[in-house]
Formats: C-alpha cells, structure tokens, sequence
C-alpha cells in the first residue's frame, strides 16, 4: 500500500496538501462518523454581443453544454471530420504546449529520456499479454490493406494489397515499447532503462467529448525497465507525486493521490496509482495515471538480463502517462458562466492591452498614447509577460473585452488619452478582483508581475476549497445512492464524492456501479495511510472496512 512517508522519500518535490485534511474537512476526519481572428470579416459577430450564436450556456442548466461552449467560444478546439476526434486550435496547442514543455524538463529530472516508437503495432503484440489484450481489443482501429482500388468510381480495399498481419493503431505502446527493450536489455548495465515518448493514440470511443474522450488524443507516456521489484514499484509511485505537484502548480488545481482498486486497474498492471480531480458539478475526473507492472510485460516479451552474481533474470516494469485530458480538467475546474479562465502559467496571453484610441483630430494626444503604449508593453514584456496588444480599430472596445473574457486572458489592461494624462492605466482581472483599479504606469509591470502569481495561488486556494466542500463524509449508501440518482445528467451543482469505509470486494463493487454508475475513484493515498478505517464497518456489506473508499460518478 502506498503511504505519505513512501511517496515523500521516493520525490522529494512531492507535496500532500489534500483537501482530504485540510479546511472544513479536517475536524469531520479526525473524528469520522462515517456516513479572433484578425480580418473584419472574420471579427463581425465580436460586435453582435448577445447573439444566440454567442451564447454560453450556464452551467446550473445544462453542464454539458457550458462545457462545449467554453471550449467553443474560448477558441480551444473544434469538430473534425473524422469521427470521434477534435481539431485543436492555436489557443488550445499553445495551451497544451505550455504544459508539455513544463512537464517534459520534469521527467528529464527523473533520469529520462524522450525517444519515439511507430504508430502501427502487429496484432499479434497486443496479444502476447493476455489482461493487455482484454483491456484494450474492442477499442483498437485495425489497419488491414496499404492501397485502395477504384471499382466503378468507389475507392474500395484492394484484394491484392491485404497485409499478412494486420496492424493495430497504437491504443497504447507497451507491446512496441518492450518488444523493443528485448534489444536493447541484455545487462544488468543496462538498467534501469527509462524511456518517455510524447505521441498520439487512438481508442475507438463511442462516446467522445472533447478533450475528455477522444477517438485519438495527444499525450505523454513513460515506460521503464528495472532489474528489481523495488526499483519499478518506487518509479511508478514517483511519477505519480510528479503528477499531482505538475497539475497543482501550472493548472492551479488540486487532486486526490491514490490507488486505483483492482477492478480499475490499467490492463495489466499489478497497481495502479492516479490523480482524481472533483470538477465544479461533482463529478470526478482521473487526470493521470501511473502504473506498476510487475514482470507481466517482461515475460511476454522475453525481455531479461544477465544478474551482477551470474544467471539470467526477467525484468520489472512501470509505465505512466498525462493525456491532453488535463485542459478538460482545468476547463472544468475554473472556468465561469463567462467563459473560460486560465491560470497565468499556462495562458498563451497573460495580458491583453486595449489602447482607447485618441479623437481623430489629437495628433499630440495619439502620439503621447503610442509612448505610452510602447513604454508600457516593454515593461511588461521585460518582467517576462506574455503580452497581447489588440488594437483592431473594426472592432467596438466592448467587443474586444467580450472576446478576452471568453478566451480566458488573466489580465486586461485599458490605456486611453485620459489615463496618459493622468500617468495611470487600468487593469481588469478575469476573476480574482471584482473591479477595475487605476495604476500608476511608472510601476504597473513590476505590480502586474506579483499580481499574477497571486491570481495563480487565488485559484488554486478556490478550488481547494471548493474540492473540501464537495467530499461528502458522513453518507451511508442509500443517501449516496439516491443523491447520485437524481444527478443523472450530471447537472450542476452535483452531489460531490463520498469518502466512505469500505471491504474490498469486486462483485459488491460491481453492484454499486450498476445501481448508480458509482465507481470507487480511488483509495486515497492519506486518509489510508493514517488508516481511518480501522473499527469501522464497510457502509455497503456491513463486513469489517479494510479501505478508505472514494465513490462517485466520473467523466
């Protein structure tokens, strides 16, 4: 079982700070009683505020909707031609960019290296690892010819051209990946062995959302090699700490360390270990996962080594990935009825600055408001700000702000002839403070710098908290059964996670599942570590509890 001291000595840089024990939930645990475009054209409905067609859905009416159209007017991705898959736009790349960059200089700190494995995988490696095979076979996209044939003006398979093996579009690379560790491990010099590759994949969902699911979605994904059962064991719980500390500090948001239970492991892994997000109508979110492999992959692929003292050895394996879930995930932590809201660290633009244009015949005024402009812009850019000018003069001003809301920019600055004369400019925050302050221009990039990173902590302070009031704690399983009936469409507000004693048990938890789609999220790492189930009795079987369990419904 993973515990707080095991992870902190494994990751340094690991931080628990759960909501589990933190806040209004502290004293409830201690004493558990358990229950834009830039062309006219393409900007003429920026001056139609209030359209339908420009409408962003509340969420306490449909959270679904408020989701798609976040990402729609937050110009974060759209609908592609092919079934099931998004097409990502400039905002959301760079977005994803932010994060990818970020947490690839993290796993280059852990010792490993990025390298690149191919797209297709003969079918007959998926099937070399039985719980691997089960897991993912009705998911694949299967390749099965290399030509099309035109019969009567019909693209069609060409008989001639049907491949020997057919290939599977990778649904994920362990086969690949370990075929190939056969090659390179021969010694215990080579190990361990620990290899990242940032790439897509494709599962054939039935049901997509964006960002979500997704048919094909981009991601990382680390798999390493190690001589002893310890060395994988602690890799896999490593990355989950690098996980949740990555989440914490570039998308302001919180998760729950824990243990997936046995029936939601990854498809064939000894343990796996996630990070559970609670989104804004309750329902929980798995934002990334790490994996304990034992030698099942090894084996399957003979993949051994020559031991310090003689003898050949199979190895031991882990693997752990983050998928572009997580803008789904920070969606869906902070964003409003407004539009979305990005934390500064991963916002393309941090601040957008709207000059206020002088009247046409002020050429003294307009040349003092380009200074201005110019001055202000470079201190900005000189505390490493990322800096949007939007001087667009066939868009309204209001328009504009409209437009910088939704795409969630931090901060807007406003500088107009007047402010100039006054040595001032005026700063709006996306969230954070309700009004508009006036600040002196002598000291506004230095001020905006130190605000930034307080606007980061504010939302990450709110979600904290938001996370504590949503984890119910005293329920028995006729309340979370009913509360959870009723919030079938996952409408917000939701009913929230139950953290609940529990004996485990596959078949009572598939039960739980069928009578209100709750599955258990996860063991979380420190309520069990501080073993908070002893004395208690499982709020399902009546058995005695043997976990902490946190049920609830989830994306």
């Amino acid at each position: 079982m993973l515990s707080l001291n095991t992870v902190r000595s494994f990751s340094p840089s690991f931080r628990v700070s759960s909501p589990l024990l933190s806040g209004p939930n502290l004293g409830r645990l201690t004493s558990l009683r358990l229950h834009s475009s830039s062309s006219p054209a393409a900007n003429k409905s920026n001056n139609k505020k209030g359209n339908d067609d420009d409408k962003i859905t509340k969420r306490i009416e449909d959270y679904s909707q408020w989701y798609s159209d976040v990402i729609k007017h937050g110009s974060l991705a759209q609908s592609s031609p092919t079934r099931g898959s998004m097409i990502i736009k400039p905002w959301g790349m760079s977005i994803w960019q932010f994060l990818q960059r970020d947490l690839d200089s993290r796993i280059s700190d852990q010792g490993v290296e990025n390298a690149y494995f191919p797209l297709l995988i003969p079918k007959s490696f998926l099937s070399k690892e039985a719980e691997h095979v089960d897991g993912f076979a009705k998911e694949c996209a299967v390749v099965t010819h290399h030509r099309l044939k035109d019969v009567g003006g019909e693209l069609v398979p060409d008989p001639e051209a049907e491949l020997e093996e057919p290939l599977i579009i990778r649904p994920t690379s362990e086969t690949i990946i370990w075929s190939t560790f056969s090659t390179w491990i021969s010694s215990h010099r080579d190990l361990p062995l620990k290899i990242n590759q940032w790439a897509n994949v494709m599962r054939w969902e039935l049901r997509t959302r964006p960002f979500l699911r997704t048919s094909e979605f981009l991601w990382q994904e680390g798999h390493t090699a190690y001589a002893d059962e310890k060395g994988a064991h602690d890799d896999a719980r490593t990355m989950v700490g690098v996980y949740n500390n990555f989440v914490e500090d570039m998308l302001a948001m919180p998760t729950i360390v824990g243990v997936k239970s046995p029936s939601e492991r990854f498809a064939g892994a000894v343990e796996t270990y996630t990070i559970e997000g609670i989104m804004q109508n309750g329902w929980a979110l798995q934002t990334g996962t790490s994996h304990y492999l034992g030698q099942s992959f090894g084996k399957a692929f003979g993949v051994t080594f020559q031991g310090k003292e003689g003898g050949v050895k199979p190895v031991y394996g882990s693997s752990w990935g983050v998928t572009t879930r997580m803008i789904g995930a920070m969606i869906m932590t902070h964003s409003d009825d407004s539009g979305l809201v990005l934390p500064p660290t991963i916002a393309p633009k941090q601040v957008v600055v709207v000059p206020i244009p002088a009247k046409k015949n002020d050429e003294e005024g307009k040349e003092k408001l380009e200074k201005a402009l110019e001055e202000l812009v470079k201190g900005l850019e000189g505390e490493g700000l990322r800096v949007q000018v939007d001087d667009r003069d066939w868009v309204r001003n209001g328009a504009k702000y409209f437009e910088w809301e939704r795409k969630g920019v931090p901060l807007r600055i406003e500088l107009g002839p007047r402010d100039v004369g006054n040595d001032v400019c005026v700063l709006k925050w996306r969230t954070w403070k309700p009004d508009k302050e006036s600040v002196p221009l002598s000291s506004v990039a230095s001020q905006v710098k130190l605000q930034m990173g307080e606007y980061q902590s504010h939302l990450l302070e709110t979600a904290k908290e938001r996370m504590a009031s949503q984890i119910n704690l005293e329920a028995g399983y006729e309340e979370m059964r009913d509360t959870l009936s009723k919030d079938e469409a996952g409408q917000y507000p939701g009913a929230g996670l139950y953290l609940v004693p529990w004996k485990c048990n596959a078949e009572n938890e598939k039960k739980i599942k069928e009578e209100c789609k709750a599955t258990i999220r996860c063991y979380p790492v420190d309520v069990n570590e501080m073993k908070m189930f002893e004395g208690k009795k499982c709020f399902y079987s009546g058995e005695d509890a043997d976990k902490m369990a946190l049920f609830g419904r989830a994306f």
